[in-house]
């Protein structure tokens, strides 16, 4: 006794109408679902089963008056292949946890500007020679021989001031409980 004469006649229990429908088409459908989504076997095998649920819940469209079960189940298929590709266009594209921990976070953006504030008030306690040549430096990216002779002085002055202004920073921000490493 086929499917369609079965539940034509009503004489099918919903297990049997499942049962019966996945024995005779859910090979040849799951293979047309697969070309459909370019090989995912899981996202077909979803697509095989939400169809076999909804001709459970519609088992009048499975009456062979209305055409071939199986043409009707590959349309269903169809559809919801395209309905899921639809949906997945309309939203934004789906990222790996990987990708969520590089977006800043609105705390770690204020924590970043509060040591921002807190550095610029401990190199305005600085001596300004040794404020200037951090500032060159550091700030500017300049080489020693360029800081040199932006501030007009010797390339030696310039090394030895770098050396005790860092040395000075490091204690002024030490002092407020910031360690150097992550100010800088």
């Amino acid at each position: 006794m086929g499917v369609g004469s079965a539940v034509s006649r009503g004489e099918t229990t919903d297990d049997e109408l499942i049962r019966a429908l996945y024995a005779e088409h859910a090979g040849a459908l799951f293979g047309y679902v697969l070309r459909l989504v370019r090989g995912d076997r899981q996202r077909a095998e979803d697509v095989v089963q939400e169809t076999l649920f909804r001709a459970w819940r519609h088992p009048e469209s499975l009456d062979p008056a209305r055409g071939p079960q199986r043409v009707w189940l590959a349309t269903v298929a169809r559809n919801i292949v395209v309905d899921g590709e639809r949906a997945r266009r309309a939203r934004p594209p789906e990222v790996g946890e990987e990708a969520l921990r590089v977006v800043p976070t609105a705390e770690n953006d204020i924590d970043r500007a509060m040591l921002s504030w807190e550095v610029i008030e401990v190199l305005a306690e600085l001596a300004p020679h040794h404020r200037h040549v951090l500032v060159e430096v550091y700030y500017r990216g300049h080489s020693v021989a360029e800081a040199a002779a932006n501030l007009g002085v010797p390339p030696g002055t310039v090394k030895s001031r770098t050396y005790y202004a860092l040395r000075q920073l490091k204690l002024l921000l030490e002092e407020r409980g910031i360690t150097p490493e992550v100010a800088l």
